[in-house]
Formats: C-alpha cells, structure tokens, sequence
C-alpha cells in the first residue's frame, strides 16, 4: 500500500479464483444525468472521476449498459482505454445487462437469450475489448425461464466473449440453480450497514468462495447526525460516516466488494480513503448495533 494509492489497503480478491482485484472498487451508476439518464451535468468532471478512482488504485470498476443508457460505458472508454492490446491494463472493467430503461429512473427487466447476447455484443463494441472480464445479469426477467437466461450467459463464456458470471438481486436457491448451468463468480445485491437482508446470500457467498458486491454500499441518513452513532465514532476515529459504513463492509466479510459511487472528484477520494480505516473489535460491534 502506498499513501497515493489508498485502495491498495482494501486487500484483494480473486473474481472467479483467477482475476485479483483489491476489494473497494467504484460503481460507475452515478457519473451519468439525473435519475441514470442521459450525459452527467459535467461530462468532464466524470472523466476525471473515472481516472482519479484508478491513480487511488481502484482497479474493478462496476457498471452496466442501462446506466445512461450506455453513457457510463462510453465515459469508461474515453477515461481509461489505453488504446493498447490490454485495453484498461490493470482495471477491470464489469459491465450488466438485463434492464432496459424507458425514461429516467425507469427500469424494466428483459432476460430473452436473443437480447442478451445482443447486450454483450454491444458492450464489447462499446468498452472496445474482445471480452468482458465480469459480465453480470443484471436481474433474473421472470417472463423468461431462468435456464435460458443462465444458458446463453454459458454460451458467451464458452465462446470466449465474458470471462465469468455474476449475477444481481438473488437469492440462494437462485444461485444454486445458475450454478448448475454455469458458473458463478460474484452476486451483486443490495446490502448495507442498515439493509442486510441479504445476509444469508453474503453467507452462502462466503462459503461458496462467490465475490458478494454490496450496491447502496453507503446508507448513512440521519445515522450521520453528530448525535448518532456513526457521528461519535466519527469523532473518535477522525473517518467520516461514509468511510466508517464502508469499513464496516470490507471488515466485515473477506469476500465483500463495495463499490461506492460519485460523480464527484472530492466524494471519491473520502470514500476510498475508507480503505485506511482502522476498527477495533469494540468499534465494530457497535457498527454491528447500528441497524438495531
């Protein structure tokens, strides 16, 4: 670890038990416009969000293809492509697909087989690569059978065009059953300091070696109040609320992935500085209260 390069404090993990990344990555959802669609407010401010996450030593990157739709991916190209064979050298860039968007904050899941593989056909054009490192499906569409869903993501990786699966909003039975088709190398569901109802999937992941990526890694709300209990142990320990809810992640799970975002340069650099936080047993079982 290097003072300029705090995520490399975050540890590391093996997506798929090949690909090491460090575990505190970015979620590349907010550098789009209002409610995820259309260009940033500042296109350029974006970019260099995109670039300072890897000189912090961020190397996953998390995004989709209904981010915009399709402006995340683009701005990741223009911010980070090398240009070269290795396209981001040392990032690994993840992309979904599952969702189709029809105005602002509007999300609407199509799992067809044809139209996924379309997805990923157009997300290597996009992010400019000959495959996708981590290609996850963004939701399970329950108007299509979830084998055929499973089976083309399959496809695709025995083709060479992703080289492993995730999958998003699951449950364990869920997993199981995509794992008999093929397999699995990250979740991607909701979890927090004061959402764990994913609890049982983070243990199964843990158990099954999955890489578990908390979305809303940071829910701070009224937590952060200078009278609550992220405000106390902020002041005991100098982090901010949101370094102090993303440490709690990283301690508490060795296969835990956050991937806080931001469309802002300053926002970046405190929540990677998350990677640096120090907490005793003590801090963390009051951490651990916080939902309660």
């Amino acid at each position: 670890m290097t003072a300029d390069a705090p995520a490399t404090a975050s540890g590391t993990f093996a997506l798929g038990g090949d690909l090491p990344v460090h575990r505190l990555g970015f979620g590349a959802m907010r550098i789009t416009g209002p409610g995820i669609w259309g260009e940033p407010r500042d296109r350029d401010e974006a970019i260099r969000v995109l670039r300072r996450a890897a000189e912090l030593g961020v190397d996953f990157i998390d995004t989709a293809d209904s981010y915009g739709p399709f402006v995340s991916e683009d701005l990741i190209r223009e911010a980070l492509h090398t240009g070269g064979s290795d396209a981001y050298g040392n990032v690994v860039v993840a992309t979904k697909a599952g969702l189709i968007r029809t105005g602002p904050d509007a999300w609407h899941a199509l799992g067809r087989p044809e139209y996924l593989r379309f997805a990923c056909e157009m997300s290597l054009r996009r992010l400019g690569v000959e495959r996708i490192d981590l290609y996850q499906l963004h939701r399970i569409d329950r108007k299509v059978p979830e084998e055929e869903q499973f089976g083309v993501l399959a496809a695709l990786r025995d083709e060479g065009k992703i080289r492993h699966v995730g999958l998003s909003e699951v449950g364990v039975d869920e997993i199981q059953r995509a794992q008999a088709v093929v397999p699995i190398a990250t979740v991607q569901n909701r979890y927090n300091l004061l959402d764990r109802g994913s609890q049982a999937v983070l243990e199964h992941c843990e158990q099954a070696g999955i890489g578990f990526i908390p979305w809303f890694p940071i829910a701070t709300g009224d937590l952060a109040r200078p009278d609550g209990p992220l405000g106390e142990l902020a002041q005991e320990t100098g982090a901010t609320p949101s370094q102090l809810a993303l440490a709690w992640l990283l301690r508490s799970s060795p296969v835990q992935l956050p991937i806080p975002g931001t469309s802002s340069v300053e926002h970046l650099e405190e929540n990677v500085g998350a990677a640096n936080v120090d907490l005793d047993a003590d801090q963390l079982a009051r951490l651990d209260d916080v939902a309660a």
